[in-house]
């Protein structure tokens, strides 16, 4: 698995260096009254922690489901805090992060998803939701590249072909939407 990450990692710094353009991901965060919740039930779950040995011996786990299966505090309130929805690069179209539709699996789902707290780039810096969805969704269009077979299929026949020369790296097209196969974006 690991060497599937480092195959890709370096084949995104490849296409970065061969095509001299850089891209920006967004990421959607919570509003600000979910992250006081979230923050409110921290301190509460904080001031009732078990604090003996093995609970500190654990990293305060405590069990979710079974006796195998945990999680502390802070691993709950850090959940869906910053999750990626996708990446601009020059000359491609959008490119979602549908994360294996752990968060959505549909455009209809993913505008909701995205409405439903605030957008920032990888910068830190927020920006309007509508705005995003509005340049997201015409980013590229409508003769931006797609990574797919006609794609790789050009890259062979300048010889420049990869490993990633098979299908399981194609994009998918969800709702007219360029989908990664892969949640891990660089």
């Amino acid at each position: 698995m690991w060497g599937f990450f480092l195959s890709y990692k370096i084949f995104c710094l490849y296409l970065s260096i061969k095509q001299k353009q850089m891209g920006t991901n967004y990421y959607r965060i919570p509003t600000e009254d979910e992250i006081k919740v979230k923050h409110n039930q921290l301190q509460i779950d904080i001031l009732n922690m078990d604090l003996s040995v093995l609970s500190i011996e654990s990293g305060f786990r405590v069990a979710v489901d079974d006796m195998w299966n945990g999680e502390n505090p802070w691993e709950t309130f850090m959940d869906r805090m910053n999750i990626h929805l996708g990446k601009r690069s020059m000359g491609w179209k959008f490119c979602w992060n549908f994360h294996d539709n752990k968060y959505y699996s549909n455009k209809e789902e993913l505008l909701a998803f995205i409405r439903s707290g605030r957008v920032i780039d990888e910068y830190g810096d927020e920006i309007d939701v509508e705005e995003f969805i509005t340049m997201a969704l015409e980013w590229g269009e409508p003769d931006g590249l797609v990574y797919d077979k006609e794609y790789r299929m050009k890259l062979w026949d300048k010889g420049t072909g990869t490993f990633l020369h098979t299908e399981s790296y194609d994009d998918k097209i969800i709702d007219g939407l360029r989908v990664s196969s892969s949640t891990d974006f660089c």
